[in-house]
């Protein structure tokens, strides 16, 4: 850049002697009015700040610059780097956060449809065992009312008996005794309650 710039004042400078020369004959004001030395000494001067510019300068100015930039390069580079992990543990969170949400959903469902299971083996359970019990209820009722009505049978055979024996005045041996409480029982069973 700095070769460039030399070249195109030295450039500048060569193509403005023929006007200098023929300025000298005319009285118009010009940037490069004056002798030659004048030009030469300006010329010489200004290619010499341009390369000590150039040298101890716009080298370090252009190092810092460059440095600068490719800092904020990296800086801008980083922080998107930072801003789209940051969308993507968001995202990744967020899709975490919905799987949860559905497995407690999932957990819920599960748990009424186990409490629901269960509820209907309990039912079914007491079911079962209320027939159970009403079942053995009425088989003791059943029996209850057998053993009661035999034993009423025998009672009111052997009142007869008495009755009978006091009425005929003698006594009944035993074989006659248990004779007429049989025919008592069957008697009164033909005409009593049938057992089921």
């Amino acid at each position: 850049m700095i070769k460039r710039a030399l070249f195109l004042l030295a450039a500048l400078a060569l193509t403005a002697l023929p006007a200098l020369a023929a300025e000298g004959a005319e009285a118009q004001p010009s940037l490069l009015a004056g002798d030659i030395g004048n030009v030469f000494w300006t010329v010489l001067i200004f290619v010499l700040v341009l390369v000590v510019l150039g040298k101890f300068a716009w080298g370090p100015i252009l190092s810092t610059l460059q440095t600068r930039e490719s800092f904020i390069h990296e800086a801008l580079a980083k922080a998107k780097h930072d801003r789209d992990e940051a969308e993507a543990r968001l995202k990744q969170y967020e899709e975490r956060l919905a799987g949860a949400r559905g497995e407690a959903t999932a957990i819920v469902e599960e748990g009424r449809r186990d409490a629901e299971v269960v509820k209907r083996k309990i039912e079914a359970a007491a079911k079962v065992e209320a027939d159970k019990m009403i079942d053995r209820a009425r088989r003791e009722i059943q029996i209850a009312t057998v053993t009661a009505t035999r034993e009423l049978y025998d009672l009111s055979a052997r009142l007869a008996t008495d009755m009978a024996a006091r009425v005929i005045g003698r006594e009944l041996s035993a074989k006659d005794h248990e004779r007429l409480i049989a025919e008592a029982i069957d008697g009164i069973s033909g005409s009593g309650p049938q057992a089921h």
